[in-house]
């Protein structure tokens, strides 16, 4: 199996992002799987235009994007991506859209292929606290998912593909009183359990992952 793994560059005034350097610190190869990883700008659409350009080069088998959502606790993967780019603030090219569609002949929303809840029981196996999300946004993060959704859609490509986000590391909290934080040795991990996880499971478990809000 192959996997391309994307991480973006740091973003909104921070020094670091942690889904890149987890991404970075992961092995060339885990057991059997190779491990592509790809660092992707902060960037509406110079983002996923890296990204297609690079499924159609590496021909993974997987494609698992990663980002940062400082203030979460867990590391948490996304069940669904939305058709809407509404920036909080402006990405890394000063561009703000607001209410936009991602894609004008895309789906209203579309849902990770990979194995979502499994992801999350495995990697608290592991002893990393993990849940499932059903919001990833509608910033870049959003904006990578459901760009990366559409392309393997569109393109009738059997490729597996997802999103996951994570907490801040340690650094990034020194002058951010009382926020969370996840050791980045510990998100590395949980990621390398991600990627195991969607080796083993080909189909997703049945447990309960719901959430009021």
């Amino acid at each position: 199996m192959k996997v391309l793994i994307t991480g973006f560059d740091p973003f909104g005034g921070e020094k670091i992002n942690p889904a890149w350097e987890a991404v970075r610190a992961l092995p060339d190869k885990i057991e059997d799987i190779e491990v592509v990883k790809l660092q992707i700008p902060t960037v509406f659409k110079k983002s996923a235009k890296k990204l297609f350009e690079n499924i159609d080069t590496v021909k993974p088998d997987v494609v698992i994007c990663v980002g940062q959502a400082g203030g979460r606790y867990e590391f948490t993967v996304e069940r669904v991506a939305i058709n809407v780019d509404d920036g909080r603030i402006p990405d890394n090219d000063g561009y703000q859209p607001v209410d936009s569609p991602v894609f004008e002949d895309g789906e209203n929303a579309y849902f990770s292929t990979l194995p979502i809840k499994a992801i999350v029981e495995e990697v608290k196996k592991a002893g990393i606290p993990s849940a499932v999300s059903n919001t990833a946004g509608t910033y870049v993060c959003n904006h990578i998912m459901y760009s990366l959704l559409y392309y393997l859609t569109k393109n009738n490509l059997d490729i597996r593909g997802g999103f996951v986000h994570v907490p801040f590391i340690p650094e990034q909290v020194l002058d951010k009183r009382n926020m969370p934080y996840m050791e980045l040795s510990r998100i590395t991990k949980a990621l390398e359990v991600t990627i195991k996880t969607i080796r083993n499971y080909k189909k997703d478990i049945t447990v309960s992952g719901g959430k009021e809000f």
